[in-house]
């Protein structure tokens, strides 16, 4: 019975945390509550953002398509600004001489400049790029990446993905990094069932007479 009881609780404990060392940034609110940045002329950009720090490896940012106006499936695309194609709405802009992009200082407001640059499909999405002053990686939601006046909001700052080794990391960012979902995820109240349930079935072999 011991046993059984210790096996229910590790199918529990790793239903509430499939991944032990992965965690997932969960964005489901809308970027601009409580400013009146949408009915300002010009380009506004809005920070406060969490610091956080981010594993490439395993991590994810789960991004909720409604509260951004997203629509349709995940275009990811990761390099400088002349690989770049259009249509995306996930980008990682690798800051490349190629480019001539290092500009000083390098901001939000000129990496969505120069990814407006280059797309022509009017929509919303989000980039990454690296932040000079800060010595860091960011992630951005912009209402419109082909628009250079659009709206941004910063999401998260990635203080681990610093200085030159952070800045080389970018690279290794990919499509699994980013999750767009149009359904909040499950509560943590159903993720007890696997609990609630072993539980149960403990409680009810106890009942059950024993056969010798």
């Amino acid at each position: 019975m011991r046993y059984s009881i210790l096996c229910c609780m590790g199918l529990a404990l790793a239903a509430l945390n499939p991944a032990a060392n992965a965690s997932t940034f969960r964005f489901d609110t809308d970027p601009f509550a409580g400013t009146n940045v949408l009915n300002t002329p010009g380009r506004q950009i809005v920070g406060g953002e969490p610091f956080i720090n981010f594993s490439i490896t395993n991590d994810v940012f789960s991004l909720e398509s409604t509260v951004f106006g997203i629509s349709g499936a995940l275009s990811f695309a990761n390099g400088a600004l002349s690989s770049l194609p259009n249509g995306a709405n996930v980008i990682v802009l690798e800051s490349g001489d190629d480019d001539n992009n290092l500009l000083t200082p390098f901001g939000a407001g000129n990496a969505a400049n120069l990814i407006a640059s280059r797309e022509t499909t009017a929509a919303p999405g989000f980039f990454i790029y690296f932040n000079q002053p800060l010595d860091l990686a960011r992630l951005v939601y912009s209402t419109d990446l082909s628009n250079p006046n659009a709206d941004l909001k910063i999401l998260a700052r990635m203080t681990n993905l610093n200085g030159a080794a952070g800045r080389n990391a970018l690279s290794t960012i990919t499509a699994s990094n980013f999750d767009v979902t149009n359904a909040p995820e499950p509560s943590s109240l159903y993720l007890t069932g696997p609990l609630l349930g072993c539980f149960g079935w403990i409680a009810l072999k106890r009942r059950q007479p024993s056969v010798v």
